[in-house]
């Protein structure tokens, strides 16, 4: 294992220079939180793949290969149709609101209140999601190199940290592209044909493989749809996915390198699941499903191969566990203590300046400062708790779940229904989060019905409280209106002193 330590090491120490040099370009908050807004079609599409394909995506889809079969694909396909949906429907259109969070858009939208409530849902799956990569560098290194769980905690949570806070997303981009790349490389031209081979071939796979693993829908109809429920709908108003897609230079950009990346992740599906069945027929009698990925990568592969393609696992956890941590972090420092924090200032000097997108002043302080302390402090934290959670998918779920539940029926509605309104948001908000809540704890994390019913819940109470109430004022609606057009504000009249 010393070439394959070699090739890891190589990598982690290129992927820390990397974030160093993206730092200096991290001249401004645009910059740090959004890359500046300026990324070309090459440099969106690398970083939209390598957000959205993380641990969960890698561990867990082998994972699923290896117990359902080729079915096992469901859920990173769902993923895939997410972002194909943002992309061709929604990603202009978000793109041209030109803000750096969700909230923000819903504070466009409904007002300044829904964006406290939505910031602290959106924070809560951020953060979700930065554990669940980081509970993935413990399943690698736990099989492989036989250190404690909480060692490789520290360690693969210490990298992303370090390049995270350095240069915010330009370092976060930068890394991204050299992980999509060496992922495609470890996973897709390396690790998927050696694997299949070494299983003897499609033939072989399917003699040895159990009844139904070459159905599509041996994992049952219900759990697919539920994958797409809460995979394919969590990626159109995910905070992780959207703050990527302020990042593109033009509504085109976001559009067409979307859409590529999405075709990507189909790609990702069906191999992940292809390993896991290969997996399957070669060892068929593992522990735990979850230690799939690692199994094969340490048994069936040469030496320095090897190496790579552990180095294509880490790029797939540390390109989400970034993406998600700056996330978390723009949505904590932006979105609830900025609020609070004006809010107690405006309280105590009887004024008040609303902040805007990138047309209004900054609050007064050093925002690159605030923003690098907050993804210190997260990832600290995300790390305490992956210490504690152990299952990929459970935590995934609970994110998803929360975030679908409470969040998806106000943030669609916003953009699709004129009639929408402030109270009928809230009730959404309450209605569909709650009652996600609740059934999470009497039906199980992987329960179905915690998001079949939190989705129902949001509905109604959105439709009805909207029809009930006064709707959003015209100045308002104008505004909103304006601003998802893409158009410049109407000028504001100037006066003489005289």
């Amino acid at each position: 294992m010393t070439v394959d330590y070699f090739v890891m090491a190589a990598y982690l120490l290129g992927i820390i220079g990397v974030g160093w040099w993206g730092k200096k370009r991290a001249a401004s908050k645009s910059d740090f939180l959004v890359a500046g807004r300026r990324l070309g079609p090459l440099m969106y599409t690398g970083t939209m793949a390598a957000v959205v394909l993380g641990g969960a995506s890698t561990i867990g889809g082998v994972r699923l290969g290896y117990t359902y079969g080729i079915s096992g694909a469901a859920m990173v396909f769902a993923i895939g149709l997410g972002l194909l949906a943002l992309s061709i429907f929604f990603s202009a259109r978000i793109a041209r609101l030109k803000v750096y969070t969700v909230a923000e858009m819903l504070s466009l939208r409904y007002g300044d209140t829904a964006a406290v409530i939505s910031g602290v849902v959106m924070w809560v799956y951020t953060l979700m999601l930065v554990v669940t990569s980081t509970i993935a560098y413990a399943s690698v290194f736990d099989v492989l190199f036989d250190v404690p769980s909480w060692v490789a905690v520290v360690i693969g949570g210490t990298i992303v940290v370090g390049y995270s806070a350095l240069g915010g997303m330009w370092s976060i981009t930068l890394t991204d592209m050299v992980q999509f790349v060496v992922k495609s490389l470890g996973v897709l031209v390396l690790l998927l044909p050696i694997a299949v081979v070494r299983a003897g071939g499609f033939g072989a796979m399917a003699d040895k493989l159990p009844d139904g693993y070459l159905s599509p829908t041996s994992i049952g109809g219900q759990t697919i749809v539920t994958f797409v429920l809460i995979y394919t709908f969590g990626m159109l108003i995910g905070q992780d996915i959207w703050q990527r897609v302020f990042t593109a230079r033009s509504d085109r950009v976001a559009a067409w390198g979307g859409t590529v990346a999405g075709v990507y992740c189909l790609v990702y599906a069906l191999a992940g699941a292809v390993i896991g069945m290969a997996t399957k027929s070669l060892y068929p009698s593992l522990a735990a499903a979850d230690q799939a990925f690692a199994t094969i990568v340490q048994h069936a592969l040469p030496t320095g191969v090897r190496g790579l393609v552990l180095a294509a696992a880490l790029s797939a956890m540390m390109s989400t566990a970034s993406g998600a941590l700056i996330a978390s972090a723009t949505v904590a420092n932006n979105d609830i203590w900025a609020r609070l924090r004006h809010r107690t200032r405006s309280a105590a000097t009887g004024s008040e300046n609303p902040r805007d997108g990138d047309g209004a002043a900054d609050e007064i302080g050093d925002e690159i400062g605030s923003n690098r302390l907050a993804i210190v402090v997260l990832g600290v934290a995300s790390m305490a708790i992956a210490c504690v959670l152990g299952d990929v998918i459970e935590a995934l779920t609970v994110a998803y779940n929360l975030l679908v539940g409470g969040l998806l029926v106000p943030i669609l509605g916003g953009l699709l229904w004129k009639r929408g309104n402030l109270p009928g948001a809230m009730a959404s908000m309450i209605a569909g989060g709650t009652t996600v809540v609740v059934f999470m704890v009497t039906d199980g994390l992987l329960a179905n019905e915690p998001i079949y019913y939190g989705l129902l819940a949001g509905l109604v109470a959105y439709l009805a409280v909207s029809l009930l109430t006064e709707p959003t004022e015209q100045v308002v609606v104008e505004a909103w209106r304006r601003r998802l057009a893409g158009e410049p504000a109407p000028a504001t009249p100037e006066f003489s002193a005289a």
